[in-house]
């Protein structure tokens, strides 16, 4: 395999200006609206991106007859020191589900639920 197993993701919202609003507090990242490249009535919010850097990119994606949450996708969103944005899960809406935590020599993560029932991950090395 050449590159990394994952090349994008999509969080599918129910309130997409709620969802926005709270990953651009937990992350402190602007995302960018995206075009809609088909005929299907969505939204789609960016996040920043590298292409020449590591890791995917996503969106956040609002799409009839798509609800959110109760999925099985857990994206873990990379971070200088995860215990800064597990901070500031709650006061943008989410819940905390686990702390700053290690994972041995694969350093650590927390655990969040966003403001629309999605689960993701927060990871850092320190």
């Amino acid at each position: 395999m050449q590159s990394n197993p994952i090349v994008w993701f999509e969080i599918y919202v129910d309130d997409i200006t709620r969802a926005k609003q709270f990953y651009e507090t937990v992350l402190n990242v602007s995302l960018e609206a995206l075009q809609n490249p088909t005929n299907m009535a969505l939204e789609m919010w960016g996040f920043p991106s590298n292409q020449d850097g590591y890791g995917a990119t996503g969106a956040l994606v609002k799409m009839k007859d798509i609800p959110a949450g109760g999925n099985s996708t857990l994206v873990y969103f990379s971070c200088e020191d995860c215990s800064v944005e597990a901070s500031r899960v709650e006061a943008a809406g989410g819940v905390l589900q686990a702390g700053k935590f290690p994972i041995g020599e694969h350093g650590f993560i927390a655990i969040a639920t966003d403001t629309e029932g999605n689960t993701i991950g927060l990871h850092s090395m320190t």
